[in-house]
C-alpha cells in the first residue's frame, strides 16, 4: 500500500490538463489487494478481480508496451494541441515520463516489430522512437489528411498481421443529418460518402508503402461503418471490428426506441463490403431516413451488440491468467447508457464467427458514494504477464484485470 500511495502522489501532481473535466468528486476507494496492486469494487466473476493501478493520467485512451515500458496516449480532453505520450517504467508500476507533447488529441496507440511508436491524432498518423534521446527528432509521418472536422475525427487504427495498417475514418454527422439538422435526401447518396478517403470508411496501407500516405490514396477497404474504433486480429487473419451506432433514431421515426435502438455491431471486415451506415441499422434495417433502401444487398453484422453502448477498445486475449477467457474478444464499452461503462467478453471461431453473446467481465461502474466514481473504459491492452490494463478516462485511472 505504501508503494501504492507513493505513485498516487506523484501522479497527482504530475498531471495538470490545461482544459480538463471536472475531476471527480471521489476517487476509487481500495481495499485489500488484487494480484499485488490495490483492490477496488467493481463486479468481475469468480477468481478475477480489478486493481488500482494510477489515477491522475491525463486522459488515458491508447495503449502500448515495449518491453517493460508502458505507454498511454493522453488525448487531454480533446484539447488541440496538448495532447501527449507517457510512459510508465515497470509496466506501470513506475512514475510517469513525458516521452511526446504537442499533439493533436493522440488517441490511437501500437507498439510496432521494429520498437517504434505508432500515435493516431486527429489529420494524421505519426511513428517515432520512444526510446531516442530526442523522440520529437525522430517522428515522421505515416498517413495524412485524415479529416479534422466532424463528430468522428479522432483517429482509430490497428497494425495489421502483414505489416500493413487499417484506419477509421469515422463519419462527419450521425446519420448524413444536413447542416440544419433536417433529414437527408433519401433518393440521393450520402455526400459524406462520396469524399476522398469516403467518410464512414476503413482505409488501408500496404505493406512496405512509401510513407507518409495520403487518406486520399489510400485503398478503401470497407464502407457503411458510423465509426468503428475497435479492432482485434484473430489467428486466421481475419478482422473484427466494433462500430459506434447511430443516436436520435426516434427524432426521425418517433415509433423506434432511442433507448433500444440501435445496437453496436461486432462485424467480421471482408474487403470491398458495404456495411450499410447510413442507409440501414442493426441486421440490416433500413434507417427511417432511407425507408425504400435495399439492405438485404449490405453485409450483416457477425453480432448486434447492446445499443449505445459505445466500444472505444477491443482486444483477443490470449493469455491463461484469466480463466475463461482465453482466445475471446474483450471489449471495452465506454458508453453512459445501461449496457454501456462495462468490459465484456465475446467468443469467436474462424472467420469471426460469434457463438452466443456478450458475457460481463467488468461491471459496477456506476456512482457509489464512498466506494467508487462512475467510470467510462476507453481502452484495453494485454499485459506480457498475462493480465489486463483498462484506461478509465472519466477518472484519469488504469486499472488492471487479473486473477484474484
Amino acid at each position: 500500500m505504501r508503494l501504492a500511495l507513493g505513485l498516487l502522489l506523484a501522479l497527482s501532481t504530475f498531471a495538470q490538463p490545461a482544459v480538463a473535466r471536472k475531476a471527480p468528486r471521489e476517487g476509487y476507494r481500495t481495499a485489500g489487494q488484487c494480484d499485488g496492486y490495490p483492490r477496488v469494487s467493481l463486479t468481475t466473476p469468480p477468481r478475477l478481480c480489478v486493481g488500482l493501478v494510477a489515477t491522475g493520467v491525463g486522459f488515458p485512451r491508447g495503449l502500448a508496451v515495449i518491453g517493460t515500458d508502458l505507454y498511454v496516449a493522453d488525448l487531454a480532453s480533446r484539447t488541440p494541441g496538448r495532447g501527449r505520450i507517457l510512459r510508465f517504467a515497470n509496466l506501470g508500476r513506475g512514475a510517469p515520463v513525458v516521452v511526446l507533447s504537442g499533439l493533436n488529441q493522440p488517441n490511437g496507440l501500437a507498439a510496432g516489430a521494429s520498437g517504434k511508436l505508432y500515435v493516431g491524432e486527429v489529420g494524421r498518423i505519426i511513428r517515432f522512437d520512444p526510446r531516442a534521446a530526442d523522440p520529437r527528432a525522430t517522428v515522421i509521418e505515416v498517413m495524412t489528411g485524415l479529416p479534422k472536422d466532424g463528430r468522428h475525427d479522432v483517429t482509430a487504427f490497428t497494425l495489421a498481421p502483414d505489416g500493413g495498417m487499417v484506419v477509421n475514418v469515422g463519419s462527419y454527422s450521425d446519420n448524413c443529418e444536413r447542416e440544419n439538422g433536417s433529414v437527408p435526401n433519401p433518393n440521393a447518396r450520402c455526400p459524406e460518402q462520396l469524399t476522398r478517403p469516403p467518410r464512414g470508411s476503413l482505409i488501408r496501407i500496404p505493406p512496405g508503402a512509401s510513407l507518409p500516405m495520403a487518406a486520399a490514396d489510400a485503398e478503401v477497404l470497407a464502407t457503411g461503418l458510423r465509426n468503428a474504433m475497435a479492432f482485434a486480429w484473430l489467428p486466421d487473419g481475419k478482422l473484427m471490428v466494433a462500430s459506434n451506432g447511430r443516436d436520435n433514431i426516434d427524432s426521425v421515426d418517433p415509433k423506434l426506441s432511442d433507448e433500444t435502438l440501435p445496437h453496436d455491431l461486432l462485424l467480421a471486415v471482408e474487403k470491398g463490403a458495404n456495411y450499410g451506415w447510413p442507409y440501414c441499422f442493426d441486421a440490416n434495417r433500413p434507417s427511417p431516413e432511407y425507408p425504400r433502401y435495399g439492405c438485404s444487398r449490405m453485409r450483416r453484422p457477425a453480432l448486434l451488440l447492446s445499443p449505445h453502448a459505445a466500444p472505444l477498445g477491443m482486444i483477443r486475449y490470449t493469455g491463461t491468467k484469466l480463466p475463461g477467457l482465453t482466445g475471446k474478444l474483450l471489449l471495452a464499452y465506454h458508453g453512459y447508457r445501461a449496457r454501456g461503462h462495462r468490459i465484456v467478453a465475446i467468443t469467436t471461431g474462424s472467420g469471426g464467427i460469434v457463438s452466443g453473446g456478450e458475457v460481463d467481465i467488468v461491471s459496477g461502474w456506476t456512482r457509489a458514494a464512498g466506494i467508487r466514481p462512475q467510470g467510462f473504459p476507453s481502452a484495453l491492452l494485454e499485459l506480457p504477464d498475462g493480465s489486463v490494463l483498462i484506461a478509465e478516462d472519466q477518472n484519469r485511472g488504469l486499472l488492471r484485470l487479473s486473477a484474484s
